[in-house]
């Protein structure tokens, strides 16, 4: 069964996110964004059972928790979904469904929505959770919002088609990946624009790693990540994922830093790398179709990948590789959030 009360909800998220005193929850939380069925599934990853679906808006896909943990982030957009291989129509969208969705989790409900710009796709915080920058992919954009007033203090223009979005953790600089233009542009936290680089084709994904020295970006079209000198602004090195059909979409970084996960899109499977000799490791069936979403628990047991393509979760077992469950969640998975 997908769904569940939100009184449910409620008192499990409520447990999980009391302050001092409180038994903290038995297992963290994963939380998937569903573009069609405009909704999150939240997951218990002791079970790997849906346990609520939460409402968030229209063509819900990038999410983060706050750095509490008591907030989630879901943009959600009024930009019909285009089809593969069909040209974008600007002005298409209903510009009153974009913004982001802010959920009270322990509430398990919208508690607001803040200002987002045209179309925002994904987005991250800053290290202190007073800012998001979110990418506008319609207009080329990326927009910084103040979370407490509510408002947008710049945009910048990045290249086309933006999408990926992460802050470096020392807040100092922010990357936006370009699916058109195949590059990436570097802001600082002001919105000002710090350098661009080229990468290859599409670029979907970027992750930095904890220290900040280096960033990765994964690139559909050109099957590649490209590892990325985060101070230099510049790539030193590019890896090819072999994988048949991998189209490198998402990444998650292993809890000791040491491995890189991608997840290979329409290739059905999540790839592994060493982040020390950058070598290919491994690659493991994912069991989903267009696996996109990927995230890793703190123990590193676990991997989940959101397959868009089948309306479910993988679930693998990270030393095995095997695949431990598909978990049936809302429609067109997206992103995943793991708190």
């Amino acid at each position: 069964m997908r769904t569940a009360p939100v009184s449910a909800l409620a008192l499990a998220l409520a447990c999980a996110h009391a302050p001092g005193g409180a038994a903290p929850a038995a297992a963290p939380r994963l939380y998937v964004s569903n573009e069609v069925s405009n909704d999150v599934s939240v997951v218990d990853t002791a079970t790997d059972a849906v346990v609520a679906t939460i409402p968030v808006g229209n063509r819900p896909r990038g999410l983060r928790v706050s750095p509490d943990g008591r907030l989630l982030y879901v943009a959600v957009s009024g930009t019909p979904i285009t089809p593969p291989g069909t040209e974008r129509e600007s002005g298409r969208g209903d510009r009153a469904r974009d913004g982001i969705a802010v959920v009270d989790l322990a509430r398990g409900a919208v508690a607001r929505m803040l200002p987002s710009g045209v179309d925002p796709e994904n987005f991250d915080l800053s290290p202190d959770g007073r800012r998001l920058y979110v990418s506008n992919e319609e207009v080329a954009g990326a927009s910084i919002v103040d979370v407490e007033s509510a408002r947008i203090l710049s945009s910048s223009p990045v290249g086309e088609e933006p999408e990926g979005v992460a802050t470096r953790p020392d807040g100092g600089a922010v990357y936006v990946t370009s699916e058109r233009a195949s590059r990436v542009t570097a802001l600082g936290p002001d919105g000002a624009v710090l350098g661009s680089f080229a990468v290859a084709g599409r670029p979907r994904t970027v992750l930095f790693t904890r220290d900040g020295a280096l960033a990765f970006v994964t690139a559909e079209e050109g099957g590649t990540v490209s590892v990325v000198d985060a101070r230099a602004h510049r790539v030193v090195r590019t890896i090819r994922i072999e994988a048949p059909r991998a189209r490198p979409m998402g990444l998650a970084l292993a809890p000791d830093g040491k491995t890189l996960w991608v997840s290979n899109g329409r290739g059905g499977s999540a790839t592994a790398i060493d982040t020390g000799s950058f070598e290919v490791l491994r690659t493991v069936e994912t069991g989903g179709a267009r696996s996109w979403g990927i995230a890793i628990t703190p123990d590193g047991k676990k991997l989940y990948t959101a397959n868009g393509g089948s309306d479910d979760v993988s679930v693998i077992d990270v030393a095995s590789g095997a695949i431990r469950k598909k978990i049936p969640v809302g429609g067109k998975p997206w992103g995943l959030a793991l708190r």
